[in-house]
């Protein structure tokens, strides 16, 4: 395996998990974790509940970007041109999604009314609830979560010709941080609290650190491929 396809791997596992524990996206989980800790006297129930609410996330991730990649890899015209300009768009693709990972450019995405739609009937589904909530929620994009998708992963998978591969590994990741939780919740509403706290703060950590990064890179893939100044 070479170098470049194991830091394409790394990168989607990065993409997946800075996902999840991003600003709406994390405020969806604490939802989803309410929702779980509902069945605090049974602890199975909890793991097996957010390990449900895990596999809809990530199956929606996995077959949305499967299917976006797919389709453009699978129009010769389309896949000619994205091989022949996909090193100049990604450039300045790279300073935007720094730029609103930075909050220094914001849009506006009505996916969370979805969420909270479906939330409301997820209580009626028992452990299964967690399933329904995994998968409306994943489809409810908010400018953080939708610029790693759209404007990250589905490029990278693009450039990589990874139709599964790298989806998954991105489905993987934005899984681990919900996982822990319920495990969290399982051992008690304390470690619940404080993991919560932990991922916050590593979070704003994160997110600032990939946008100077995302921005820096982007410039230098401008240089070399837009302006061949390098």
């Amino acid at each position: 395996m070479s170098g470049e396809w194991l830091l394409a791997l790394g990168s989607a596992l990065w993409f997946g998990v800075l996902t999840s524990i991003s600003p709406c996206p994390l405020a969806s989980n604490i939802a989803a974790i309410s929702f779980i800790a509902q069945r605090l006297d049974r602890p199975r129930a909890v793991v097996v509940t957010g390990m449900l609410y895990a596999l809809g996330r990530t199956a929606v991730y996995v077959a949305l970007a499967a299917l976006l990649v797919s389709s453009l890899l699978s129009a010769p015209a389309v896949s000619h041109a994205l091989q022949r300009y996909v090193n100049k768009a990604i450039g300045p693709l790279l300073i935007l999604v720094g730029m609103v990972l930075l909050g220094l450019l914001e849009f506006q995405t009505r996916g969370s009314a979805l969420g909270a739609r479906v939330g409301r009937h997820a209580e009626r589904w028992g452990i299964w609830g967690g399933l329904l909530l995994g998968l409306a929620f994943a489809l409810a994009f908010c400018p953080s979560s939708a610029a790693l998708f759209f404007g990250s992963l589905v490029p990278l998978s693009v450039k990589c010709e990874s139709r599964l591969a790298l989806p998954l590994v991105y489905g993987v990741g934005t899984a681990l941080p919900v996982v822990l939780f319920a495990l969290a919740v399982a051992a008690g509403a304390g470690a619940t609290g404080r993991a919560f706290r932990r991922v916050a703060q590593f979070e704003r950590w994160a997110r600032n650190l990939t946008g100077v990064v995302f921005i820096l890179v982007g410039v230098y893939f401008s240089l070399v491929y837009v302006f061949r100044i390098l």
